[in-house]
């Protein structure tokens, strides 16, 4: 009896918190579905960040400095991204407030730009806004969707109380579609929700911790230190120490770390150079080991004015420092989006995506069903 009073509170909890985030997660699902393969798709059908690969050195970054501003007189220009011999170089201009992130694609060969960006514009662009924000504002859309996962984590755990067998004659029908000739479409959609439920709940569970990662700052923090984590989460830029004897011996401080970079990141599949911001920022630079996935970026800073390295104490430092923890945060991107197991991965990634959409549509079926029964049996009484 208790169990059963038991489970009663729990379906309770499950129906009205999936009732009340239910669209919320399928927008969220599909929305993920549609991003999943965006790289592939603009590798596919944008031309312009390919070139011909030559049997000559790149333009060095103070040549490609100079070009991008141009592109862009107005606008802070972030980094600039070399890539492979047969692909344009992207010089990045980013800023959070006001918020605003182009790139200028340009041939790492002969200087020539070749396309400029606005990455807030597009299709992937709106998806990737609806993932995120719900198409509201940031401070709200954010807010929306984090409390939506939250949620949906709960019914993920709440599913699989109600999930779970009484008797072996139940299990049979809780772990594969076994229909008999003539079987309802109420009772197949109710196996739909719950068989997909079940065999969804771990890829569920990891989907909405890597997502709530990034929805909630306590969240990070706790998943960060509960793994071993011991680093900071925020980002403090070190500092240069501007001193006017090495200003004035080192010229072209940012094609000195690009060579340094290249000897020592022979095999990197792409380098980053960040132009100091300001008077007292670093050059900061980083070489990603593999293509596809972001976690094996190494990161480095170096005095603008000395070029010495310096250390940082955050999370975006030196790879050789990073422990178990440091490489599960740094992961996050990676798994949520299947990309750590390369393209099957992602495309495993994008079929459960798919999954998860449909269950709150076979989940609002089976309560806009049974409220319906009640009301006919209600009329019939009456």
């Amino acid at each position: 009896m208790k169990n059963n009073n038991f489970k009663k509170l729990i379906g309770k909890i499950h129906l009205w918190l999936g009732l009340s985030s239910g669209i919320i997660v399928f927008i969220i699902a599909i929305t993920g579905c549609l991003y999943a393969f965006q790289e592939e798709i603009q590798n596919i059908t944008e031309e312009y960040r390919f070139v011909k690969e030559q049997n000559m050195n790149f333009l060095p970054p103070s040549k490609l400095v100079g070009i991008a501003k141009k592109e862009l007189p107005n606008k802070l220009l972030h980094a600039i991204k070399y890539n492979e011999k047969n692909n344009a170089v992207e010089a990045e201009f980013y800023q959070y407030e006001p918020s605003y992130y182009y790139t200028v694609f340009i041939n790492p060969y002969t200087g020539k730009v070749l396309k400029t960006v606005n990455h807030e514009e597009g299709f992937f662009a709106f998806i990737l806004d609806g993932h995120f924000n719900l198409w509201l504002s940031h401070e709200i859309g954010q807010v929306v969707v984090s409390v939506a996962t939250l949620i949906f984590l709960v019914l993920l755990v709440s599913g699989l109380i109600l999930w779970y067998p009484k008797n072996k004659n139940a299990a049979k029908q809780r772990f594969s579609f076994k229909w008999k000739k003539g079987t309802k479409w109420k009772r197949k959609n109710y196996d739909l929700h719950n068989i997909t439920g079940f065999y969804m709940l771990i890829i569920g569970i990891i989907f909405a911790i890597t997502g709530l990662v990034w929805g909630f700052e306590w969240f990070a923090y706790s998943y960060y230190k509960v793994s071993g984590g011991e680093k900071s989460l925020i980002y403090e830029e070190p500092l240069s120490k501007k001193n006017q004897k090495t200003a004035t011996t080192i010229v072209k401080p940012l094609d000195a770390i690009w060579f340094q970079m290249q000897k020592e990141y022979p095999l990197a599949e792409s380098i980053e150079i960040h132009p100091p911001e300001t008077n007292l920022s670093p050059i900061a630079a980083n070489a990603n080991m593999d293509e596809g996935t972001y976690w094996k970026i190494d990161y480095r800073y170096f005095d603008q004015y000395s070029l010495k390295e310096i250390t940082v104490s955050h999370l975006w430092g030196r790879k050789t420092a990073d422990k178990v923890a440091d490489n599960l945060m740094k992961m996050n991107y990676d798994i949520h989006t299947g990309a750590i197991l390369g393209l099957p991965g992602k495309i495993f990634a994008f079929l459960c995506s798919l999954l998860i959409a449909s269950l709150p549509i076979s989940g609002c079926y089976i309560w806009w069903g049974r409220n319906r029964k009640k009301k006919n049996t209600a009329a019939v009484l009456n």
